[in-house]
């Protein structure tokens, strides 16, 4: 680990303790970053939106305690860009912030990819800070591939599980098939019914509603005649 790598490690800690004691809720100090913002805006070839001079206003008008005031804008969809280049301005200083903001899903992943990139291209920022944006870009980038894998697996998983259930639910039907399936099994179909319904074991229920989950237990769970009454 190098020097100038331990430098920004030690760097991101400073600016974590500063963040902890900053006013990133505070009504104030969120409408003037907002309003810096916004007043950073240029008319370009495509209208009104953020470009270099945005960047170095940026630079000159936000510090690194505003930037949690940032992190906490990002909810506003319309400050969308005008963050990214606010973080961005902050150079060194936003690093481990915006991939900390991705991981804990506070800002988009290619939202801080791209402002990674605005930071590299930012002549304000030292060109070894420059340097650190591209290999923080390609980390954040790393982290939103495994975030991708790790969704469709859960996703794979949850739908391979539905179909197990489903199958399981159908044994119900046949009494041969039915003493095939578990304790576990049966409380499986029996929850997955409820959902279907809008339904919760411990939730709020009419009486009758009540009186229909009771037997939908008595039935599938405990194998029980759907016609048996609650005390027999």
């Amino acid at each position: 680990m190098n020097s100038r790598f331990m430098f920004i490690v030690v760097l991101s800690g400073l600016c974590s303790s500063a963040n902890a004691q900053s006013p990133a809720d505070d009504p104030a100090s969120m409408e003037r970053v907002r309003r810096i913002i916004l007043d950073s805006q240029h008319l370009g070839a495509h209208g009104l939106g953020y470009n270099d001079r945005s960047l170095n206003a940026l630079s000159r008008k936000l510090t690194p305690a505003d930037i949690p005031v940032l992190v906490g804008l990002l909810t506003d969809k319309e400050l969308r860009v005008g963050i990214q280049f606010g973080l961005a301005s902050q150079c060194e200083a936003s690093l481990f912030p915006v991939r900390e903001a991705a991981v804990e899903y506070k800002m988009q992943f290619f939202d801080a990819e791209d402002t990674m990139r605005l930071v590299e291209s930012f002549s304000g920022c030292t060109p070894e800070t420059r340097q650190g944006a591209a290999a923080m870009r390609s980390e954040i980038h790393s982290l939103d591939q495994a975030e991708h894998r790790r969704l469709m697996q859960e996703a794979e998983d949850k739908a391979a599980n539905d179909a197990r259930i489903q199958r399981n639910a159908l044994k119900l039907t046949d009494p041969k098939q039915t003493k095939e399936l578990t304790r576990q099994e049966r409380e499986e179909i029996f929850r997955r019914s409820l959902k279907a319904m809008g339904l919760k074991e411990d939730g709020p229920m009419t009486p009758a509603q009540r009186d229909l989950v009771q037997r939908m237990y008595r039935t599938m769970v405990l194998g029980e005649s759907g016609n048996r009454a609650p005390n027999q």
